[in-house]
């Protein structure tokens, strides 16, 4: 069943966030308001080394007042492709930088409030060429084991929407190509 958008107007408009309400015709013929969240793409990398671990930020997100383990992630600018942004940010967090990138997945993390992509990336041959620029996001980097992963999940020290899904495809691309169980 499709629902028909008949009119969008904004409630609030921020470099961050865009909130909207939208006429919406529901496939029963109500006519209603729906609020939605207009949200700017967002690109993941998951850097794997030769050891077989993944590189992680150890953050702070102050919103929820939690810490946790997350991929080298940020917002993709305006006329940017996911994948430039997906290098930029591992390198402008981490310092180290992707030789070659592949799409690893998709998501579209709460598409009944929001339009919010996320573009998850694979590196396997990245080279650390400098200290990490972005001096606001972490100041714990780590390699850690895939094989810790699970672990981690279960003890809440992953708990990000783009990491989770990243992690959890990773493991699955891990699983049926190298043989990780």
């Amino acid at each position: 069943m499709r629902w028909t958008v008949h009119g969008e107007r904004p409630v609030l408009d921020t470099p961050w966030v865009r909130l909207r309400t939208l006429d919406v015709e529901q496939p029963d013929g109500t006519r209603t308001d729906y609020d939605v969240v207009r949200l700017r793409d967002v690109a993941v990398t998951a850097a794997v080394d030769d050891r077989r671990r993944v590189l992680m930020m150890w953050r702070h997100r102050f919103v929820t007042d939690t810490w946790a383990w997350e991929l080298p992630m940020g917002l993709v600018e305006d006329e940017e492709e996911p994948a430039a942004a997906a290098a930029r940010e591992l390198l402008e967090e981490t310092g180290w930088r992707p030789g070659t990138l592949r799409e690893l997945v998709y998501a579209e993390p709460a598409a009944g409030i929001t339009d919010a992509r996320h573009f998850v990336f694979r590196t396997d041959d990245a080279h650390h060429v400098a200290a990490p620029t972005e001096r606001n996001e972490s100041d714990r980097l780590e390699w850690l084991p895939l094989t810790d992963l699970p672990a981690l999940i279960s003890r809440r020290e992953i708990v990000s929407s783009a990491t989770l899904v990243g992690i959890m495809a990773l493991l699955l691309d891990l699983g049926a190509g190298d043989g990780v169980r």
